[in-house]
């Protein structure tokens, strides 16, 4: 079928007169579209599509008109992405096979161009891998997005987006997968897969490294389950730097709370509390496939949180890699004692400037947020600046919230150094500050809470119901703006 995008306030029949002129409609379809177009109230309004069945000589032909919104604006590319992904939301199952984008006289740019195709490919990842008896008509048809006349600079733009679009589907797979095949263990078998001939050197830390690190926090949250803990660690060097910069993510591959257990309702949402982990690995991926000119190193602290007979119990006291003791008041609380860890090593092992963590660490956060931003924590105003503004480029939004000494007394222990909980009130901001405690001075960093973003309960722009892939296009932006510019 054929798409052409029409702007907010270009008029209808221009369009279909170059259609017609190259002979793709047949001559008396101006009248037909327009009316048509006109009756269903298309204005081409961002993400707005009207469809219309012409005859022809060699049958009938099936047009949308897909709507870009306004030719100017500082949100123009996030519209023309939400038009690409309106289209194949609309098209997905619809049994057409092919979508053949028009862009000849469309007046895009190559990079434009190529956010109309991301938009396309993002919303149109699924995960159907165990659904056996979809109805033939909720099956995924659409098998190709074709670009016609594209602009000059496409397919260069699309290089680019492409590597952005596998590190997305990267993060959504390892989220959507169920916990019975995503465990420590398997994420990082998965993630060697996925990396294999990029260049990234891979490192893997086992149950006796860490005993022998001393990785006392991360050690006791896997303790209660059959699958053994992983700290993976991944370095894309595509350019020589004083310092590398870090991302750093939860990964608790499936958290019943301990023996600090949740309630049952919902807990099989529990599956995607490594989003955080995911979310660095497919930003690896990214940066390797696009060939980042950054160095750049990716944590993964990976365990399952589980209530056995060995489970830690309320009230141990733990030692961290960096010789703190921690007294674990809630085990479902866990979070912060695996990143405590991975943030020591990662600082101990490779010294970076620059540390950003990513974690589904407090419910507290989506009570603050809702479903709208990542909550941002940073110790460096210049870093979060930079952030903040990656957030806005990206659409993976920011939104900064304090941290300070005053905070510290709400996690002092009376027996430890601190203990893994505040009292009900600034749920996050206590979260934060106790991994503020394990940044060495000197480092810049920033933790990300992303407690209500990794997952949607409903379709959105670029994504279907299930996992978003948040926080790959963040950090990806980020690394574009300040690492290589």
């Amino acid at each position: 079928m054929n798409v052409v995008f029409r702007t907010s306030d270009a008029p209808l029949p221009r369009l279909v007169a170059r259609l017609v002129a190259q002979d793709a409609l047949p001559a008396d379809l101006d009248a037909v579209v327009r009316d048509g177009a006109g009756a269903a109230r298309f204005s081409g309004k961002t993400g707005q599509v009207f469809e219309a069945f012409v005859a022809g000589e060699a049958g009938v032909k099936r047009l949308a008109l897909a709507g870009i919104g306004k030719a100017e604006g500082a949100d123009r590319l996030a519209a023309l992405e939400k038009a690409g992904a309106a289209l194949t939301a609309r098209y997905l199952t619809s049994g057409e096979t092919s979508l053949a984008i028009d862009f000849a006289g469309s007046g895009l740019t190559g990079v434009e161009a190529a956010a109309v195709l991301l938009g396309a490919r993002l919303r149109g990842w699924r995960h159907d891998v165990y659904r056996t008896k979809l109805a033939e008509e909720q099956r995924r048809s659409l098998a190709e997005v074709v670009a016609v006349g594209a602009p000059e600079g496409t397919s260069a733009a699309w290089d680019v987006e492409s590597a952005v679009a596998e590190g997305v589907e990267f993060t959504r797979e390892l989220v959507a997968e169920p916990a019975n095949v995503i465990y420590p263990a398997s994420f990082v078998e998965r993630a060697k897969a996925r990396l294999e001939g990029t260049g990234v050197e891979i490192v893997v830390l086992g149950l006796s490294e860490m005993t022998a690190l001393g990785m006392g926090a991360l050690l006791g949250v896997s303790q209660g389950s059959v699958r053994e803990p992983q700290l993976l660690a991944m370095r894309w060097k595509g350019a020589e730097a004083d310092q590398p910069t870090a991302f750093v993510g939860k990964g608790v591959t499936f958290d019943t709370g301990g023996i600090s257990i949740k309630p049952a309702a919902g807990m099989e949402d529990m599956k995607w509390d490594m989003g955080g982990a995911a979310a660095v690995a497919g930003t690896m991926l990214t940066l390797a496939r696009r060939k980042a000119k950054a160095d750049v190193i990716g944590v993964c602290g990976l365990v399952e949180n589980m209530p056995d007979g060995n489970a830690q119990r309320p009230g141990d006291v733990v030692t961290s890699m960096s010789g703190q003791t921690v007294e674990v008041i809630n085990t479902d609380a866990e979070g912060r004692l695996v990143l405590c860890d991975a943030l020591t090593w990662v600082q101990k092992e490779y010294a970076p400037k620059t540390v950003i963590d990513l974690a589904t660490l407090t419910g507290a956060i989506i009570i603050s947020l809702g479903h709208e931003y990542g909550g941002m924590f940073s110790n460096d105003d210049a870093l979060a600046a930079s952030l903040d503004a990656a957030g806005k480029g990206s659409g993976d939004k920011l939104w900064r919230f304090p941290i300070g000494a005053a905070y510290d007394k709400l996690i002092d222990s009376p027996i430890a150094d601190m203990k893994n909980v505040g009292p009900r009130y600034g749920g996050s901001i206590t979260a934060a500050q106790f991994l503020h405690r394990y940044i060495d001075k000197g480092v810049v960093w920033a933790h990300l809470d992303i407690a209500g973003m990794v997952w949607a309960d409903k379709p959105g722009a670029t994504w279907d119901k299930g996992a978003t892939g948040y926080g790959v296009r963040l950090l990806d932006r980020y690394v574009r703006d300040v690492l290589e510019a």
